[in-house]
This record gives structure tokens, sequence and C-alpha cells, in this order.
């Protein structure tokens, strides 16, 4: 196990803020060596009201219990290919976090492979759950709990490729939305959210409208896009036009909103894009934050800093582009996002395959957990910053 530390003190004074934004510090700890770390989720797995960190890794899901990061694998081999996706939140209001899986992954093949299954928990969260498979459209690839009316979740299932297609050419890909049924062995009702969407890598869970309801912003060959649900179905919002591969969303120093993104699928630019002043008119290109990422993977934007807006966490794992992976933040630096900052924060030791944000510590700051492909490690990246 690995551990250091690094706290850089310069500061810096725009005009957009009325104190100086510090300089993200941290201690990186090393706590597993891993085969893969398709996908993190970060959540109360047994109740203790301490988030812990769900792992989907190569052939096992597992989860790491706070403070001591003991390992639990859940589940084993549930296909004869990887797993790819994991979701986990409380969704029925116990303290204690469902999970659903994805896996059967061929990332070239979308007739016959992928696989969605929910895990039911035994007493003890420590052990291997039970595995429920449900229907799925071929390339499972990503996964949410989504939130919708009256605090009922629906899992929600987006698949890389349509089935049939190539390279982004034939069929939309069907993203679906399960409604769990009260005994989980019972058949699963699902709906078409999208069906018009190419190579679509990420998604992502917003809640813009400031009601109980989520939406959904999904990143694919066409830009990027908000879906929000209606009783018709879900209506669809094109926000960018440029290839996407990651999305998040975020609030800028003057308080309207963002979107970063990798581009393209696996690109090497990362993108922000602010809102605009009328609805309907497609988002505003900011400066592009990096145009050398080597497969660009994964993206997490929190107010890491602490002060009251946003920052952009990026990470690539140089790997169908061989070269050196890394993490950088992009901080804001004024109030419309003409202006950023660029801090490194890991290299060669971490090449990303999933990042994910959340206080695991309970200090009140923001946190950041990175699962590594050829480096094969997952680290926590404690926030030390001042």
């Amino acid at each position: 196990m690995w551990k250091f530390s690094l706290a850089l003190f310069c500061l810096i004074a725009p005009t957009a803020f009325a104190e100086p934004i510090p300089e993200f510090a941290w201690d990186a700890v090393e706590i597993d060596q891993i085969q893969i770390g398709y996908g993190i989720q970060l959540a109360d797995v047994n109740g203790d009201e301490k988030t812990d960190i769900v792992l989907a890794d190569k052939n096992t899901i597992q989860w790491y219990e706070n403070p001591s990061w003991t390992k639990h694998v859940i589940a084993r081999d549930l296909t004869q290919r990887d797993n790819v996706c994991v979701t986990a939140r409380d969704i029925d209001g116990d303290g204690k976090c469902e999970i659903a899986v994805g896996g059967q992954w061929n990332y070239r093949e979308s007739v016959k492979d992928g696989a969605v299954f929910y895990l039911v928990p035994p007493q003890d969260r420590t052990q291997l759950w039970r595995a429920v498979k449900l229907h799925n459209e071929p390339s499972t690839h990503r996964m949410h709990w989504v939130r919708g009316t009256n605090n009922e979740y629906q899992l929600v299932v987006k698949p890389l490729r349509g089935k049939g297609s190539v390279d982004g050419d034939g069929p939309g890909l069907k993203v679906l939305a399960y409604s769990k049924p009260d005994n989980p062995d019972a058949p699963w009702r699902y709906d078409v959210v999208s069906d018009f969407l190419h190579l679509s890598h990420n998604f992502h869970p917003v809640n813009w409208d400031d009601d109980v309801e989520e939406e959904l912003i999904i990143a694919a060959k066409e830009g990027v896009w908000h879906f929000d649900r209606q009783r018709d179905g879900w209506k669809s919002t094109q926000l960018t036009a440029p290839f996407a591969g990651e999305i998040r969303d975020g609030r800028l120093p003057g308080g309207q909103r963002f979107i970063a993104t990798v581009e393209p699928k696996h690109g090497q630019r990362c993108a922000a894009y602010r809102q605009p002043d009328q609805k309907g008119e497609l988002w505003t290109p900011l400066p592009v934050l990096s145009n050398e990422l080597k497969d660009g993977h994964a993206l997490a934007v929190a107010d890491y800093l602490g002060v009251g807006s946003d920052q952009i966490v990026v990470g690539w794992r140089a790997m169908n582009e061989p070269g050196v992976p890394g993490i950088k933040m992009f901080t804001p630096t004024n109030d419309e996002g003409t202006e950023w900052r660029e801090t490194r924060i890991s290299g060669e030791r971490v090449a990303v395959e999933d990042l994910k944000a959340g206080d695991l510590n309970g200090d009140g700051k923001v946190d950041l957990v990175a699962a590594a492909r050829q480096t094969k490690n997952l680290v926590i990246f404690f926030n030390k910053t001042k």
C-alpha cells in the first residue's frame, strides 16, 4: 500500500471571489489492488451512516467498509465475460443501499452480449448477495438509480451501442427505465427513455427543475442531450453538438449551470459549456480546458475547495492511445467560466477507469475515489484543502 501527500498553498485572488481561491491539497491512499475497476459507487451499504465504496471489478462485485476499507466480495462470476457497471443507492429509505450490476461486457459485439442483475442482500451484507437477472439490451454499459415522482426510483440502464449497430451506424441504442416490484423475483416492468442516440459512453442524473424528479443528461455521438420525464414519455433537448463520451454538471462562481465533457468517446479533449439565457438554445462553449488527454475516461464535478461553486476533475487511462495516465482538476476563476486554473493531482500512479466524489471521512470536505485499470489500484484522495 502506497501513500503520499501533497499540499499546495499558492493562492490567487480573481475578482469573482471575495476571498482567494485555495489550491487543492490531498493525501492519496491506495486501499486495494484490483483487476480493472470498471465502475465505482459511493453509498452506505450496511446502514452505519458512513459512506462505503462499491466497486465493479472484472469478475467480482465488492464493497469496502468505511473506515477500515475492509473488502467484502458480494458477487462472483455472474457472467462469462466481465462486469462493466454498478449502481448503489438507498431507494427505500432504510439507510442501506440497493445494488444493481451490468455485465457480460463485449466492446465490439452489439447483438447478444450484455446482462443486467439486481442483487438481493442477505441479512449479513458482507456475505454473497443473490443475483436476479433482468431483461437487457445488448451492450449493457452504464446504469443509475434515478428518483421519480413520489420518491419512487427506477433503474435506468444504458447500452453503449444500438442492437446490431456497427461503429455508430445502424439502430439507435435503447435506454431502459426499470420499475422494481415489491418482490424482486417478479417481472420488472420497463419503459424506453430514448432510442435514437448512438455510441453513448456515459450519462448522469441531474435535478435542474428543483423538484422531486431527477432528469438525465446523456453523452453520445450526437452530443449531449437532456431528458425530462413527462406524463407521455421523456422529453429530449439537445444541449451540445460535438461527440461526447463523459458528462457531469456543476455550478460556476456566478451561479450559472455548466456541463463538463470528455470529447469524443475515449477522447483527448476536456470541455465545458455554460447554460444559455434562452431555453432551447445550445449551451455556450467555454475555453477548452485540455486538448491533451490520452483516452479520457472519467469526470467528477464537485466543490472540492469549499468555495460555493464547482470544480472539474478529469481522469484518463492512456490505454488505447498509450502514454502517461493522469488526473487533473480545473477550477473556474471568474463568474462566467471563461478563465480556469489547472492542478495536476496524479500521474503515472493512477490510470483512471472511473472516478467518484464524496465525503468519506465526515469532515465536510469532498474526497475523490479513483479506480485504475493499467495500474490496477483503488485510490482515495482525501481532501486536505485548507
